[in-house]
């Protein structure tokens, strides 16, 4: 939701047509960038890129932004229901944490991004980075209460069906203790009796 609301307020502000968010997501065997939100996308957007593996992957290892100019003819077409052309400018930034990366974001635009443009986009990707890092500590905490709930409720569980075994044995106890008196009982008149009998 935030990466959509990004890119829908974020492209237009900075004169692009086409934009990409993805996340940084950890694999089992390499980190990867995981697609999340699209602007303005025709035809087929990647849903992931590896770390390394083209402008983002590169962007993502190398932390720093790339500008492309004079955007070949057959790159990407940004269409409309009036028309399709190539960008001539393609901005791809790193989404920072203390030095990690969190998110890479490409923009492509029909004219170029001026200094100021890619001025506000740096300063922006270090604000974008601390809301990824909020919303991501956040999750990590509402997961951990969710295992603490579920941990107290197992524990409750199990608190009761201890109880349950304590009142059990203690009635077994108070049984056990009754037909012992029954015994003990029977014995003295067992004796009494053999007594009388002697």
């Amino acid at each position: 939701t935030v990466s959509k609301l990004l890119l829908s307020e974020l492209t237009p502000l900075v004169g692009a047509q086409h934009g990409t968010f993805y996340i940084a997501e950890s694999g089992e065997e390499q980190d990867y960038l995981k697609l999340l939100a699209a602007y303005g996308a025709s035809g087929s957007v990647p849903p992931q890129f590896n770390m390394g593996q083209g402008l983002m992957g590169q962007c993502a290892i190398e932390k720093r932004r790339a500008l492309v100019t004079d955007v070949p003819q057959d790159y990407i077409r940004i269409t409309s229901s009036l028309g399709a052309g190539t960008p001539l400018s393609i901005v791809v930034l790193p989404v920072l944490f203390e030095g990690e990366t969190k998110a890479v974001i490409e923009l492509a635009s029909f004219r170029q991004f001026s200094d100021v443009n890619l001025a506000f986009l740096d300063q922006l990707t270090q604000s974008i980075g601390i809301v990824l890092n909020t919303i991501a500590a956040t999750m990590r905490t509402e997961q951990l209460l969710k295992q603490s709930q579920a941990l107290a409720e197992q524990l409750q569980k199990t608190n009761a069906e201890l109880e349950e075994k304590a009142h059990l044995l203690a009635e077994q106890k108070n049984e056990v203790e009754t037909k012992n008196r029954e015994v003990e009982q029977a014995k003295a008149a067992l004796e009494e009796k053999a007594e009388q009998l002697s």
